[in-house]
């Protein structure tokens, strides 16, 4: 079923005039309300329906196959977490319950674990999908409406090797530039000897780690097989 709202934002998004809009929107944005998945994304996810055509719409793709990526109770939780947060906040602040919650977070330390284990980037980087789903959530919501929501960014080097000593590097740095995508933006670049005269491209750019998939990244730059070898990641440093 259509809500109003999706009327109103993108047309009705069971319609190809609907999906055009949305996948409009979607080049420059992450979810349908920006760059945070809201419980918006996944009633448009339902009026969607099932995945469209790549090729016509791929910015819809993306994000279509993004949600699905979630499991029924990843999607409950998460719209029952947002609906939940805006309910309790006016009763928070007219309840003595608000004065007893530090004492029993400190006891349970439920708090303290919430924000370490979403703040220390190398405890959360093996369990990073599932306690990121699971945790950050919340943590995200309370962030962005108090406005405080730092974006994580990464500086990644990559090292694109030519397919042999004829390829013309610069040919190869300008097809590496022409890739764009959301949350990516390339900086400087230099050619690297590698040996008997070929040179490899090492080239940097910055990511949103939220939105940018350096895996896909590396696919686009190996799609051009008539000019390059292989892509390593050289280096994938946090800002």
């Amino acid at each position: 079923s259509n809500s109003p709202s999706h009327m109103s934002n993108f047309g009705d998004l069971s319609t190809s005039e609907g999906l055009k809009n949305l996948n409009k929107f979607l080049l420059d944005h992450s979810y349908v309300t920006g760059f945070l998945l809201t419980a918006e994304d996944f009633t448009s996810f339902a009026t969607v329906g099932s995945e469209p055509d790549n090729s016509t719409y791929p910015n819809v793709a993306r994000w279509y196959r993004h949600l699905a990526s979630y499991t029924d109770e990843e999607r409950r939780e998460y719209t029952g977490e947002e609906a939940a947060a805006e309910e309790e906040a006016p009763a928070a602040e007219e309840t003595p319950a608000a004065e007893e919650a530090p004492a029993a977070a400190s006891s349970a330390g439920g708090d303290d674990d919430e924000v370490d284990l979403f703040g220390d980037d190398d405890d959360v980087e093996d369990e990073r999908s599932r306690l990121i789903e699971e945790r950050a959530k919340a943590e995200m919501e309370k962030k962005r409406a108090s406005g405080k929501l730092a974006i994580a960014k990464s500086m990644v080097v990559l090292d694109v090797k030519p397919l042999d000593d004829e390829t013309d590097m610069a040919e190869v740095e300008r097809m590496v530039r022409e890739i764009e995508l959301e949350g990516m933006e390339w900086k400087a670049s230099k050619l690297v000897d590698v040996c008997y005269g070929i040179k490899k491209l090492q080239i940097s750019c910055v990511v949103l780690d939220e939105v940018v998939s350096v895996d896909e990244l590396v696919e686009k730059i190996q799609e051009f097989e008539d000019h390059v070898q292989s892509v390593d990641i050289a280096a994938f440093n946090k800002l």
